[in-house]
């Protein structure tokens, strides 16, 4: 049985991500972003204590520490993309931070010697905290 139309202009058969494409694809460019690292950053959190296990580590609460941070860097990234994909608008700002925090991270690594993992690095916290300052997702998480 289809459902009643809404009375407030949102198109309730279509998901959290429903309104005016242009308004929204900013929106579903970052939340895919934000997905995106939140699995890369799960897998690196896998490679990290199977590291831990099986290497000697310099200090062990180096380890468990890198572990952890991974970790819950992984899963704040998949809280924020969640968020975001529900319309949340509490979980823009934390994610701009967040994306906006990979620029030195990648400044780091070209100055460490790592261009070929920094460039990318800093090349996505640009273009994810673009998407989340983009006029078009204010609006669409304004009119949730």
């Amino acid at each position: 049985m289809p459902e009643a139309p809404t009375t407030d202009g949102k198109d309730s058969t279509s998901g959290p991500l429903a309104g005016p494409p242009d308004r929204i694809q900013a929106v579903r460019w970052a939340v895919g972003l934000l997905a995106a690292q939140a699995a890369g950053l799960a897998v690196l959190t896998v490679l990290v204590v199977y590291a831990d296990l099986v290497a000697t580590a310099t200090t062990v609460q180096g380890a468990i520490g890198l572990t952890i941070f991974t970790a819950l860097m992984a899963a704040l990234l998949g809280v924020f993309a969640w968020s975001l994909h529900r319309r949340r608008r509490w979980a823009r700002g934390p994610a701009i931070v967040v994306q906006l925090l990979l620029v030195p991270i990648g400044w780091t690594m070209v100055s460490g010697g790592q261009p070929a993992f920094g460039i990318p690095v800093i090349a996505l916290g640009l273009i994810g905290a673009a998407l989340l300052l983009a006029p078009a997702t204010r609006e669409a998480l304004d009119a949730s």
